[in-house]
């Protein structure tokens, strides 16, 4: 009888294993499978040359996480209507947090208020809603650059290079001769840039005599059409210095002195890598650090802690002013153009 009962407890006990197996087994085919993070970008227009750069570091970090964060990126074609037409689209997909770099800064409310109908967080870049904006919404944040700060490297760069070259000043008579070519007109990053540069120069004493300006609205093509008009035109001989609002105007500018055999210092905002080649060839004067690559891990980081529902610096070296991430402005020329490339 003992060793019935021996016999039979090992058969039970064997039995309740075999059945946790199977129940463990169930359990594993069973549970679902973790669903990646969906992350909407958005961009102005994909060919801007500075968002280019950090469209490419953005998916860069996205890349990095493919197993964990899954990327909606769309163009908006530099249309508000479509800007608006395309987050509406991708939010009633389910994506859990926004990156986006508005059309108009000015009609931020409307997209605030999508975003805010379905509790998503956001992380605007490159253009800066108002300080009202940014404070409607407490899942709203901003990383991008001071284009005062912008506009102030960019005179020092200017100042710098008067002082050190006197054949720079054509006619002696002490004053810079300019032209400047800006961005879109009323876009904030444009009348900083603009007015900084030049009250920069004029603060620290040096006159300056305005010959043309008029806005190439960011773009190479256009730049040099406004260029190639200015030099064949009756001030073409006047102008001592072109002022760029960016690098893409100023690369323009550039391709146009080549084709009229001229060569004057050129300065512009971005830091592209075409612009660094420039000036370590010489073909332009300066520039100014925008940082892509840093403004897209910064968006990025925070972003993702977002669709978590995180803290957005979580986990980072990132610090918030009031909602606000800036991202220094640096100038560049010859003298340090090694140190960017």
């Amino acid at each position: 009888m003992k060793k019935i009962g021996m016999l039979l407890g090992s058969i039970i006990l064997a039995s309740a294993l075999v059945a946790c197996g199977e129940k463990k087994e169930e359990a594993k085919t069973e549970a679902p499978a973790s669903e990646k993070l969906s992350i909407g970008l958005t961009a102005y227009k994909f060919d801007d040359n500075f968002i280019a750069l950090f469209r490419k570091a953005f998916e860069a970090e996205a890349a990095a996480k493919a197993d964990t964060v899954e990327v909606t990126a769309i163009d908006s074609q530099n249309s508000v209507a479509t800007e608006k037409e395309q987050i509406e689209a991708v939010l009633e997909k389910g994506v859990k947090a926004f990156a986006i770099n508005l059309v108009d800064a000015s009609a931020a409310d409307g997209i605030i208020n999508l975003l805010k109908e379905k509790n998503v967080p956001v992380v605007f870049y490159n253009r800066k809603p108002s300080d009202e904006a940014i404070a409607s919404y407490d899942k709203l944040y901003y990383v991008g650059i001071d284009p005062n700060a912008q506009g102030v490297a960019q005179g020092e760069l200017i100042e710098k290079l008067w002082k050190e070259n006197p054949n720079l000043d054509l006619n002696k008579d002490g004053v810079i001769q300019y032209v400047m070519l800006t961005g879109e007109p009323g876009h904030p990053d444009a009348v900083a840039r603009t007015k900084y540069s030049i009250q920069t120069l004029n603060d620290h004493g040096i006159k300056t005599e305005e010959l043309h300006k008029d806005t190439a609205m960011w773009d190479t093509a256009t730049a040099k059409d406004k260029m190639d008009a200015w030099l064949s035109g009756p001030d073409g001989s006047k102008i001592e210095v072109v002022i760029c609002n960016n690098d893409g105007m100023a690369l323009g500018a550039i391709e146009s002195m080549k084709a009229a055999g001229k060569v004057l210092p050129t300065f512009g905002v971005d830091a592209l890598p075409e612009a660094l080649v420039k000036i370590e060839a010489g073909e332009m004067a300066g520039t100014v650090l925008n940082d892509a690559k840093g403004q897209a891990s910064a968006t990025f980081n925070m972003v993702v802690n977002l669709a978590q529902g995180k803290e957005p610096t979580e986990g980072t070296d990132l610090k918030l002013d009031n909602k606000v991430i800036l991202i220094p402005s640096i100038g560049i020329d010859k003298s340090n153009v090694a140190d960017f490339k």
